[in-house]
């Protein structure tokens, strides 16, 4: 492997790197040697992953023997201070006073290794960055991976469960009551061998759990054993982003690197971690768990049950009626409360500021002092409910209590720091959220469930959702900086523009690269295609999008494109909406039938489960020698955008038929904009406007990154909306791409040049 000095550090690569891997690992040294935040650009296929861990890691190793050299001066230090021959012990009694004494950091500094955590979107993501670190020279690292039980556990009750939140309970229980033997082979498991050496050094979620399975020893508890002497730790976003997601898996933030992958959609997931919806459904199943629950513990109390009935059933609560009854009228004064709260007729929703949440709250006596308490005893009951036994008490397996719990530790996740006042905390927080109380409009079936399980049942109840949404990421930003955060570095193929992208962060980045691609340009091909074959004019904005006119061009665009594109396409639409009225149309005409006479055409589902049959029949297509492969119609945003592989034949040209913006009218979208209107001079000029053209740009972007995934690879970039061809439009193009647009106003001469293209990528 070659041996690379960037930035004074040896770095080991697999191969000769390109230009732009040794730019981007230049930049990631930079960071870590100068402890500067960076946002680095490189473009799908140009390795990013790889150059990111070579980089890092050998600027642990190098940081590594530094500090043992720091560590072998000072023992001579000592020994030459002290006279004396145990100048080790010495110097280790020192390093701990050091690195406990307050104020003492400048002194620790030069013998502290610090842990890398990478961060990205999906199991899957992480999965597939483990095995990169795998085939590197870099594989004798420690490692480890934090997963959820859903990937982890091998209980067979646990498993069963169909959401992830009633295996958290269950496990819990389980483990609480010492009734998951695999967990309690942990401690035996121990003793016989070291967890790290039954495992090995780099390890992925398939390899923890083949040993837990072998070794009938929980995975999801060995995986928490690796991480205590890793040197990198791979792990989901939200179990970094979230106080208490960190605080369970014990995730440590002091003096850490943090490596965000995939950062494209940190903006949107920093926002959603610390956001919640409450509704009306929510809060009357609640209420129905508790009345569920007192009438269980009544009859537990009873002179029928004996004591040890109780004991063989392993059902004891860690709670007493007093608890249940009064967290039941702290729910049903909350959702007195909030339909008393006044909606203007002419108005879906009213909004009110975000400190308004502490006001709702303490109105049924939930503040700091009375917070800590609740949340153990909604945490205990959840529990309960999750039990084997407890969980027939009610098939909602403790969901509203649960989602209760969840409100409660994003409202109150950030202590007051020593000294501060509460008013003047919650201010603080106020400044990033909003709350808003909407009226909804409930589905019959749940109609029926409120109606019978809250206090008021009344035809003039208000169906409400009370949200609490934070609409600054900087302030998820903030809080890992405040934690002790040495470095964070955000990364991805599509990060442009990185002004925009960086302000919203509200943290300083003074590193920052866009990358070029790999390829050559002869490799990719890029045009916006303005009219249709039919010289009907291809825009799908809100007033165009839904006529039949716009429908069947956009149909005899794809079936032409269909025609000439060899194996795969990937044809995006800009929402569910928008792909599911065009199929619609071209069902109910011959268009579908034409269309599917060049490929079978496969449509991207909602669900996970369908999802997977999805793309499991898009490769058998394409697998089919009988066939000229296939069509993919799919969603900007949606799974198929966001990170599967459709390398070479699978992608040979990627279709994107509208600009995705969102949703105008959502109330959470129009709160955004005017939140940043409102806050222009804190995010640096970034208004509402800039902000809801560029979630569209980023959405095209990614799923214009489907097209290239590796230097060998080529493809066609068709861009069927006239709104492309604006010079806006072009400068928002990812770099790689930007100088190669050509806009068509003639679709024949779009067809021709797309056949000649092929022709000469298919030559070399």
């Amino acid at each position: 492997m070659p041996l690379l000095d960037i930035n004074g550090v040896s770095v080991n690569f697999p191969f000769t790197p390109y230009t732009c891997q040794v730019d981007y690992m230049t930049k990631v040294l930079t960071c870590l040697q100068k402890s500067e935040n960076g946002v680095l650009e490189s473009p799908t296929g140009t390795g990013k992953t790889l150059s990111l861990l070579c980089a890092s890691l050998a600027w642990q190793e190098s940081r590594k023997a530094q500090v043992e050299l720091n560590r072998q001066a000072g023992v001579a230090a000592v020994l030459a201070a002290s006279g004396g021959d145990d100048g080790a012990g010495e110097m280790d009694r020192l390093l701990g006073s050091l690195n406990t004494a307050s104020g003492a950091s400048w002194g620790s500094e030069q013998f502290f290794v610090p842990k890398i955590i990478y961060a990205s979107r999906t199991h899957s993501q992480l999965s597939q960055a483990v095995q990169e670190l795998k085939r590197t020279s870099y594989n004798s690292v420690k490692s480890s991976v934090i997963g959820s039980r859903e990937q982890l556990c091998i209980h067979p009750q646990v498993q069963k469960l169909a959401s992830n939140a009633a295996k958290v309970q269950m496990c819990r229980s389980k483990v609480a009551g010492r009734h998951c033997h695999y967990y309690n082979n942990m401690e035996d498991f121990k003793k016989k061998s070291d967890t790290r050496t039954a495992m090995g050094n780099v390890v992925d979620i398939e390899d923890i759990v083949r040993v837990g399975q072998k070794t009938r020893t929980c995975p999801y508890y060995m995986a928490r054993e690796l991480k205590s002497d890793a040197d990198i730790v791979f792990l989901p976003y939200n179990y970094l982003l979230d106080s208490k997601s960190r605080k369970t898996h014990g995730v440590e933030l002091q003096g850490s690197i943090i490596i965000f992958d995939e950062a494209h959609n940190l903006e949107k997931i920093c926002e959603e971690s610390a956001s919640f919806d409450l509704s009306s459904l929510d809060l009357a199943t609640a209420i129905e768990e508790t009345t569920k629950l007192a009438e269980k513990l009544a009859e537990m109390s009873s002179s029928d049950m004996e004591v040890s009935q109780v004991e063989d059933s392993a059902i004891i609560p860690e709670f007493t009626l007093e608890d249940v009854i009064r967290l039941k009228k702290t729910l049903l004064d909350l959702e007195e409360y909030l339909d008393q709260v006044e909606i203007s007729a002419s108005q879906a929703g009213r909004t009110l500021p975000g400190n308004f949440i502490f006001e709702i709250l303490s109105k049924v006596n939930i503040n700091w002092t009375t917070k800590n308490d609740l949340l153990d005893k909604l945490d205990k009951m959840t529990t309960f409910l999750n039990n084997d036994d407890g969980s027939a008490i009610l098939n909602t397996k403790g969901a509203g209590i649960g989602k209760i719990a969840d409100c409660l530790k994003i409202v109150f996740s950030q202590e007051p720091v020593d000294g501060q006042l509460l008013c003047s905390h919650q201010q603080s927080l106020s400044q990033h959220f909003k709350v808003h109380i909407q009226s909804n409009n409930v589905d019959p079936k749940f109609k029926k469930k409120i109606d019978a399980w809250s206090a008021n049942s009344s035809t003039d109840k208000k169906e409400r959702t009370l949200s609490y949404w934070c609409f600054s990421p900087g302030h998820t930003m903030k809080d890992l900086l405040a934690h002790g955060v040495k470095v964070i570095i955000l990364t991805s193929g599509t990060l442009s523009p990185l002004d925009s992208f960086t302000k919203e962060m509200q943290i300083p980045f003074p590193v920052q690269l866009e990358n070029p691609h790999v390829i050559e340009p002869g490799q990719v091909w890029l045009g916006t295609v303005c009219k249709g074959p039919d010289g009907a004019t291809l825009n799908s904005d809100y007033k165009n999008r839904s006529t039949e006119e716009y429908k069947k061009s956009l149909g005899n665009t794809i079936t032409n494109f269909a025609r000439i594109v060899p194996n795969g396409l990937l044809v995006f639409f800009p929402s569910y909406p928008v792909m599911e009225g065009c199929i619609e149309l071209w069902k109910t005409s011959n268009q579908w039938t034409i269309i599917s006479q060049y490929k079978p055409v496969i449509v991207e589902p909602k669900g996970k489960a369908a999802f997977t049959e999805a793309i499991d029949e898009f490769y058998s297509k394409m697998n089919d020698p009988t066939l000229n492969g296939a069509i993919f119609m799919a969603v900007c945003r949606g799974k198929v955008s966001e990170g599967l592989d459709f390398a070479n034949a699978n992608g040979r040209a990627v279709m994107i038929t509208g600009l995705p913006f969102p949703p105008r009218f959502d109330p959470r979208i129009q709160l955004k904009m005017d939140f940043l209107r409102e806050n222009r001079d804190k995010f640096k000029g970034l208004d509402g406007n800039t902000w809801y053209r560029q979630q569209a740009t980023r959405a095209v972007n990614q799923a214009i990154g489907r097209v290239i995934r590796h230097n060998k690879d080529y493809g066609a970039i068709i861009l069927c909306d006239t709104r492309f061809s604006s010079a806006e439009s072009k400068r928002s193009l990812p770099l790689w791409v930007r100088d190669q647009s050509k806009v068509y106003q003639n679709f024949g001469l779009a067809v021709r040049d797309v056949i000649r293209f092929f022709k000469e990528a298919e030559k070399n």
